[in-house]
């Protein structure tokens, strides 16, 4: 985001910003391949406390039940999970009886423990789910997503570039922007934030397990939101990259993403 586009957040809309807000996209969805999707789709139903829907065949899908705007998608896919992800769940509690229980209940229904690097005074608790995915469990006391709902945080692994790509791309605001590490939330300050924690960032290890859908909204089309997407840095991919009926993109930092007409 251009320090022009980050002070009109502060300031107000003008007649050429409700124009180019026209043009940004819906986050509609986080796709998150699986082995066994109706299996993982369960766990994370448990887990985020929304709803399944199982389909034979083509995955599964989880709906909020919450104030989240996007639903969840599980992808099936042959490749067991390799390496670290670049995007993982924060989860909140509400006090340090629920912060043990949760994790309790998740170690029952196929989570596990792990060690990513965390030091014995971490307050959070990471965990795996059963396909290895990584996502930790929040302290009660984490006054950066106690307004945010069970999924508290998407973290991400990226530049501070990409955080404003994101912000730019979705019409959400900046509710942090320090030491290259950002983040957004949607404009009525509901739901979960999504985060960028900055460099270094990961080495990626093939395709990544989860990725962002988005949308145009009503009152626009797919091209004007794929021309926004690209002018503000994305990049098109080529054919056989990316979800069925989507055009695959690249955002700035080289994470793929898709764009459907809905």
């Amino acid at each position: 985001m251009s320090a022009a586009s980050k002070a009109r957040w502060n300031n107000g809309l003008d007649d050429d910003d409700l124009a180019e807000c026209a043009m940004t996209a819906q986050l509609v969805a986080l796709a998150l391949n699986a082995m066994e999707p109706n299996q993982l789709a369960r766990f994370w139903a448990s887990a985020l406390q929304w709803n399944v829907y199982e389909s034979e065949g083509v995955g599964a899908k989880l709906v909020p039940t919450d104030a989240t705007r996007f639903h969840m998608l599980f992808r099936p896919v042959v490749d067991a999970k390799v390496g670290q992800n670049r995007i993982h769940f924060d989860l909140t509690t509400t006090s340090l009886d629920d912060q043990r229980n949760t994790v309790d209940e998740l170690l029952v229904i196929g989570a596990r423990h792990i060690d990513i690097g965390q030091g014995p005074s971490e307050t959070h608790v990471v965990l795996a789910d059963p396909e290895g995915n990584e996502f930790c469990i929040i302290d009660p006391h984490n006054r950066f997503l106690a307004s945010c709902p069970r999924l508290g945080a998407v973290n991400c692994d990226g530049t501070q570039a990409l955080g404003y790509f994101w912000s730019d791309a979705l019409g959400w605001p900046l509710v942090w922007d320090e030491d290259d590490e950002t983040a957004i939330q949607a404009p009525d300050g509901t739901g979960p934030r999504i985060t960028w924690s900055g460099p270094p960032l990961m080495p990626k290890s093939g395709e990544e397990r989860l990725h962002f859908h988005v949308a145009h909204e009503p009152a626009t089309s797919a091209s004007a939101v794929l021309d926004h997407l690209l002018a503000i840095g994305a990049s098109r991919l080529d054919v056989g990259h990316g979800c069925l009926g989507a055009i695959a993109l690249a955002d700035v930092d080289g994470n793929e993403f898709c764009l459907f007409d809905p």
